[in-house]
């Protein structure tokens, strides 16, 4: 899959699906209690519980927003009693008119939010993959170009570099980062001392809080 204007982000999603799916249904019953560092207070089953009720509300016409925090909550707690098997097999039910839904009106948060939780799942369980899938290729660029900072950026991946921020003036900052990094930091999952620990020409202390678009991680994320 190349990188468009407009990709398939329902086959983005789809192959994010499936291929995170596939891992869970692999792990016994102690890796679906593993801790998620990156969704504090979350297991890995509550980040599939999450997973699969967002498709199903949203096909139900539950939800037709992005979910607050006490939408999530609840969604996670719908599930607590739901095997995780059974999860999947839900998920991929209402998966079909989700996709569907995610194309037609392009959604592209549905994919970074299953990209981004594959990763903590990932994370949590010490099985790095699936770094440079096309989820991840497409979404991070997306991500970037969201960016709105109060000082000129330039941000060199090993697939391009990206320029953000308003230059007023001001010397412009480099950062060079990998094209996974940037995706990670971007959804906040990287803490303050992570962002500012990273590849920086100059003094990031402005814009440290702005890089995320959740967080920043309260604590290191080692993945």
């Amino acid at each position: 899959m190349t990188k468009t204007d407009k990709p398939d982000l329902a086959g983005l999603y789809r192959d994010t699906r499936e291929r995170l799916s596939d891992l869970v249904a692999g792990l016994d019953a102690a890796a679906l209690r593993s801790e998620v560092p990156a969704c504090p207070g979350w297991k890995v089953a509550d980040v599939i519980a999450h997973l699969t009720a967002v498709a199903e509300d949203v096909v139900a016409g539950r939800l037709t927003d992005l979910p607050t925090d006490e939408i999530t909550a609840d969604q996670v707690a719908r599930f607590a009693d739901v095997p995780v098997a059974e999860m999947l097999t839900r998920w991929s039910a209402a998966a079909p008119a989700f996709e569907e839904a995610i194309q037609a009106f392009r959604v592209w948060a549905a994919v970074v939010d299953v990209a981004s939780h594959e990763q903590d799942i990932r994370g949590a369980l010490g099985l790095p993959g699936a770094r440079t899938c096309p989820a991840i290729r497409h979404t991070a660029p997306r991500l970037a170009s969201w960016l709105d900072l109060p000082v000129p950026v330039r941000i060199v991946t090993e697939h391009g570099d990206y320029s953000v921020g308003t230059a007023d003036g001001q010397p412009e900052l480099t950062l060079s980062t990998s094209e996974f990094e940037m995706f990670r930091w971007r959804m906040g999952r990287r803490s303050l001392a992570q962002l500012a620990a990273m590849d920086w020409s100059g003094n990031p202390s402005a814009i440290l809080a702005k890089l995320t678009v959740f967080g920043p991680a309260t604590s290191d994320i080692a993945e």
